[in-house]
């Protein structure tokens, strides 16, 4: 190979952090979990050495025990071999969703945290690993750059979630409690507080107002006698939209409308999941045009206009940091200054960002000291990366006021474990819950000691405490800077520009047979291809080739794993997404017919084939091998086996 990402010094750093293709740390894996395993006894034995054993020794030959241990050996036997037809994540081989092989440090502290079994809903159940997941929270505010030091009191709020979907959700909770409450503190008239005069004015403060609101409305309750406290706190209480509920909050307020929720065309679909669990409903998720598959500015001003004309709430604006089907960023920068236009006209919202595949291509911005680094400083690093609409994305994280991340995605960790981070910790106090059994009636006065309590702030009850000491752990092992954890998603994105060089190459080697186009230009490691056979010009047709080479890519649980070569994924490219001239673009560089998009309901999108380049071993310089062109070598060899079946069936 001569390509110069081969030829590039390996970076051995990273050869200790995964188990690997071949499992080639399995020692260091087997060496660590038997240490900490026989630990674990150890502290079992000496939690009081004066309790006699419960279990005899002799127990082990007794008939039952070893009818139970059969048994047991048997199923286990039976799942170990069920699992050798997983997906193999872990191979450069796989190139499909969003996976890929795990880190030691996190896959190690999570086994190893197993066997205590910590319920992270409060300290008297997880005295250790509720402080590591608050850690977590600033470890994450950190990289995106909220300000992190829990001394001050503006300092952020993390917590893990089973995943980005439950993390999206948080987000709509916490910026519908804090676009209600002023409105709360009107009807209940609370005096003092300088609350605005009109119910729309109160329904849109910029958070920072509401946060200050809230201070002094503590403030002002804690100086009134005790009986006169209980009568003005539950007096709020009774008028807040959390103890009302959506129909009698907006019945009790009739000049207000059910805001809305602004997102790209491009949103997971989490975001219609998490209308209808707030009880919105799907009909208030308003999809905003995009261009080139990132959120248009021009669209969005075009939609908030229309609202402050209506005098229609908005709720949030949803950036995505990396999308689901193609990775594209939404200009975060300019979805803060269309906010800012519509704040000074009257209109205020929640600015989002679901960065849950993303979010950790953060570290690559970030200095050993926190501090941004410029695209000026990172561009000699990378081919074209980050473009300076990408950079300007990134640096603007900081002035936003939610941030969707998933340590399970780019941060390889194991499922589940997403995350919710706000930018004021402060706020989080309106999702306060209380329960007597679980916490104390008096919330302690510290950051730490405060979020000990952590399930009366979060969605879930009981959660399982290993996460969060996997995550936690990993961070230390590498620090979410550009120095250490950003060597990850450094070599993926080296590896995504290696990607697109060849497929651009590929398109011109191939085009006796084939059309071949990248639709979008990558922004981050994921990259997609659109085909259509030469000579074709419906869509119909073209997408049949693409599950003909998909089906090559798929994983199929009835056959052998090791039948297949490659691994990748499939999706769709829709007009309705797209919009006309993207559409246009895209066809005409395929050569299909705009009339035949659509002409029958399976043929209603452009089906293309998906690449999620997240192995860090994609280029493997220690064996001289390029995993991505044996790919494009692949994929050559099934289009002119496809060219030649063709041939033939038509002589």
């Amino acid at each position: 190979m001569n390509h110069p990402h081969i030829n590039e010094p390996h970076d051995h750093a990273l050869d200790a952090c995964f188990l690997g293709p071949y499992g080639e740390n399995d020692a260091l894996l087997e060496k660590m979990m038997l240490e900490f395993l026989r630990d674990h006894v150890y502290w079992r034995r000496n939690f009081h050495p004066e309790d006699p054993p419960a279990i005899a020794t002799a127990t082990a030959q007794h008939p039952d025990y070893l009818a139970f241990e059969s048994r047991m050996r048997r199923e286990l036997h039976q799942l170990s071999a069920a699992l050798k037809k997983s997906v193999p994540f872990h191979s450069p081989r796989y190139m499909g969703h969003m996976v890929s092989d795990l880190l030691l440090p996190g896959l190690a502290a999570q086994m190893l945290t197993l066997p205590y079994n910590p319920n992270n809903v409060s300290e008297e159940a997880a005295p250790v690993t509720v402080d590591m997941e608050v850690q977590v929270g600033l470890q994450l505010a950190r990289m995106l750059g909220y300000p992190h030091d829990p001394e001050k009191p503006a300092c952020a709020f993390g917590h893990v979630t089973s995943g980005g979907s439950l993390a999206n959700f948080q987000a709509l909770r916490l910026a519908l409690s804090l676009k209600a409450f002023p409105v709360a503190l009107r009807a209940a008239q609370v005096p003092e507080l300088g609350l605005p005069d009109e119910d729309w004015e109160a329904f849109n403060l910029p958070a920072s107002r509401v946060i200050d609101l809230l201070e002094q409305w503590q403030a002002w309750l804690a100086l009134q006698p005790g009986h006169e406290r209980h009568r003005w706190q539950q007096r709020v209480q009774d008028a807040r939209i959390e103890q009302l509920g959506l129909a009698a909050f907006f019945e009790e307020h009739p000049t207000l409308r059910v805001p809305v929720v602004l997102a790209p065309v491009t949103a997971h679909y989490s975001w219609s999941k998490g209308m209808k669990m707030l009880g919105l409903g799907r009909r208030q998720l308003r999809l905003v045009a995009t261009d080139g598959m990132r959120m248009d500015p021009k669209a969005l001003q075009l939609v908030l206009d229309e609202c402050i004309r209506a005098r229609q709430p908005v709720l949030m604006c949803v950036a995505i940091l990396g999308s689901t089907e193609y990775g594209t960023i939404d200009p975060v920068d300019a979805i803060l200054d269309a906010r800012l236009q519509s704040r000074a006209r009257g209109l205020d919202f929640s600015v989002h960002v679901d960065a849950a595949w993303g979010g950790y291509l953060a570290t690559l911005f970030r200095r050993e000291d926190g501090s941004l680094r410029s695209r000026k400083d990172m561009t000699g690093e990378f081919r074209t990366f980050p473009t300076q609409r990408v950079h300007a994305a990134f640096a603007a994280l900081a002035d936003t006021d939610t941030t969707t991340v998933d340590p399970h995605k780019l941060g390889y960790l194991p499922y589940g474990a997403g995350a919710f981070v706000c930018r004021d910790h402060r706020a989080m106090a309106l999702l306060a819950e209380r329960a007597d059994y679980v916490f104390h009636r008096t919330t302690p006065g510290s950051y730490l000691q405060r979020y000990r309590n952590l399930g009366q702030f979060i969605p879930e009850g009981s959660k399982s405490g290993a996460a969060a000491a996997a995550v936690y752990v990993t961070h230390k092992v590498l620090p979410l800077d550009h120095l250490h954890f950003g060597r990850l998603p450094h070599a993926t994105v080296r590896a995504a520009e290696l990607f697109l060089a060849c497929a651009r190459r590929f398109a011109r080697e191939i085009s006796e047979h084939l059309h071949v186009m990248v639709p979008f230009t990558p922004d981050s490691n994921l990259v997609c291809v659109a085909l259509n056979p030469r000579g074709n010009t419906r869509v119909a047709v073209a997408n049949a080739y693409v599950r003909e080479l998909h089906e090559n890519l798929r994983i199929d649980p009835t056959r052998p794993l090791q039948l297949k070569e490659f691994f990748g994924s499939m999706t769709s490219l829709q007009p309705g997404m797209l919009g006309p001239h993207e559409t246009a673009r895209i066809l005409d560089a395929l050569h299909l017919d705009l009339d035949s998009l659509g002409d029958h309901e399976d043929n209603d999108c452009l089906l293309i084939l998906r690449h999620t380049l997240m192995n860090p071993y994609l280029i493997d310089h220690e064996n001289d091998i390029s995993y991505i062109e044996r790919y494009f070598e692949f994929l050559g060899r099934r289009v002119r086996m496809l060219a030649s079946l063709e041939m033939a069936a038509a002589s």
